[in-house]
């Protein structure tokens, strides 16, 4: 089930170049921004963050830091600094029209890149060291399918 009130997306640097779609509804219709999308129902966050960038780029990643959340009245979306694992970046032709690598300076200056994905990218630049990391602590009984921490 998908909601609307949980949604993620995520950072992917590539070659010194970030991951960015051309997305094709909504506010963000013809607009740049990071990859994401809703939690699924049962689905931790940083699940659905490597599910969604995979469903709309073709690129496998792992989120590896927490670097902000965002909060509205009626949806948080918690902002993940993602390591990039494999894959080719294409475009779904779905929920996305086209997918680029940009230099994050690059990407910042375009008129087409939604305000979000601005602040998010100059958050990357200055605060990525400062970031929240994944930590490797399970409880017991625990999975990573199931558990994440970051601090």
């Amino acid at each position: 089930m998908k909601n609307s009130f949980f949604t993620v997306c995520g950072v992917v640097e590539i070659k010194n170049k970030i991951l960015l779609v051309r997305h094709t509804y909504g506010t963000a219709k013809d607009r740049l921004l990071v990859p994401g999308g809703h939690v699924e129902e049962g689905e931790l966050p940083t699940t659905a963050l490597e599910r969604e960038i995979y469903e709309e780029t073709g690129v496998t990643v792992k989120a590896s830091a927490l670097l902000s959340v965002q909060f509205k009245l009626h949806q948080w979306c918690p902002v993940f600094i993602c390591e990039y694992l494999s894959g080719t970046p294409t475009s779904d032709h779905y929920e996305n029209s086209e997918v680029l690598l940009l230099p994050a300076e690059e990407a910042i200056a375009r008129p087409d890149l939604t305000n979000m994905t601005g602040e998010i990218l100059k958050l990357y630049k200055e605060k990525q060291h400062s970031a929240l990391t994944k930590q490797s602590y399970l409880p017991k009984n625990t999975t990573e399918a199931d558990y994440a921490l970051f601090g």
